[in-house]
């Protein structure tokens, strides 16, 4: 054999045993009725997105729609700017992969080690009703593999059921944003469902800690993060679960 095809099967060997985790973003920019803008809280994904990568992962970005997931325009307001946030706006190659995300229904969860869902109010409009979401996470926890939400982002486990036909979060530790937060951002009366109220009426085990600090539980294949202060915490117990596998 020679020289260049023992190298080729080594970078093929090794690029084999990358992780490669699939983040999945919203498609929905409307806020209810209001006239104004939602999406993707871009926090949620920046900080991990920037963990995972540097940690060596591979990142696959996808949404219903495919294309560019909108932004909430509120989280590029200066006084939500953080380290992460700022590296993405400087970052012209990732905001090329961010502006191409794939289409939701072309993804399979064989492809993947795990899936990080973040949040925005976005979720809570379209990947909590998303047949093609709501089957890509039963999968992915069907076949031992983790799968992690922040904030909002809980919403996409709204119709998630286990084998048994149960909801999938009945009897299991999971936060996300809470009530208190809600209405904190005065928008109680306008999202289709509070994230806390949902969780506990599919039999869930919320739990929480202060408003606004970072906080995340993990049970089982299922890691939640209550807000986007806890966005990178998700990515580390996400990384050290699949580390840990």
């Amino acid at each position: 054999m020679g020289m260049l095809s023992m190298l080729s099967i080594s970078a093929y060997s090794q690029n084999s045993e990358k992780t490669k985790i699939l983040i999945v973003v919203t498609s929905h920019d409307k806020l209810g009725d209001t006239g104004e803008k939602t999406g993707l809280w871009i926090e949620e994904f920046a900080t991990p997105y920037y963990y995972l990568i540097d940690q060596g992962v591979e990142v696959v970005i996808a949404s219903p729609k495919g294309g560019q997931p909108p932004i909430d325009p509120k989280s590029e307001l200066a006084d939500y700017q953080t380290e992460s946030t700022k590296r993405f706006y400087a970052d012209s190659k990732a905001q090329l992969v961010f502006s191409n995300t794939q289409k939701l229904a072309k993804v399979k969860q064989e492809d993947f080690d795990a899936v990080f869902y973040p949040g925005g109010h976005g979720p809570l409009w379209d990947l909590s009703t998303n047949k093609k979401s709501i089957k890509l996470i039963e999968s992915f926890y069907n076949n031992n593999k983790p799968i992690a939400f922040v904030c909002h982002a809980p919403a996409a486990l709204k119709n998630v059921k286990d084998e048994s036909g149960q909801p999938l979060v009945k009897g299991k530790k999971v936060t996300g944003f809470t009530n208190g937060e809600e209405a904190a951002v005065q928008l109680t009366n306008i999202v289709p469902f509070l994230i806390e109220d949902m969780l506990k009426e599919n039999g869930a085990f919320y739990v929480k800690g202060e408003d606004w600090s970072s906080f995340a539980v993990e049970d089982g294949l299922l890691i939640s993060g209550q807000n986007p202060q806890s966005a990178n915490l998700v990515g580390e117990m996400l990384l050290k679960q699949l580390k840990k596998q």
